[in-house]
């Protein structure tokens, strides 16, 4: 993580929903998953940017790229400035055996991506 972010949480709540990074005269906007989220904007739209975005977005079906070259659908677990952690889907079976994988922070994009039908899955 960058020591220039400046971490944002919600006022109603408390909960770290992103960070923020001074950048020439205003500010860029990254989410949960260390990715940038809008160009260089002022201070009071990257706030209300952040607010918006929330955490909903951790809930959804990723894809990972895998050593042998393909994708396999995932869930994150777990999110930190350490790194992310990602189930292998097993759709809320309680006797699925629970595949975990270590994604870096920030997350690459080109190894951890939003399941999305444009992606043939």
């Amino acid at each position: 993580m960058d020591p220039d972010w400046i971490e944002h949480r919600r006022a109603d709540d408390g909960e770290r929903v992103g960070w923020i990074k001074p950048v020439d005269d205003g500010f860029v906007v990254f989410d949960l998953l260390g990715r940038p989220r809008t160009d260089v904007v002022d201070w009071l739209h990257a706030e209300q940017t952040l607010d918006d975005l929330g955490i909903g977005y951790l809930a959804d079906a990723y894809e990972l790229l895998l050593e042998s070259g393909g994708w396999l659908r995932v869930r994150i677990a777990e999110v930190s400035t350490s790194g992310v952690r990602v189930k292998k889907e097993d759709w809320g079976d309680m006797t699925a055996p629970q595949v975990y994988y270590d994604v870096p922070f920030p997350a690459p994009e080109d190894e951890l991506r939003p399941l999305s039908s444009t992606h043939g899955r």
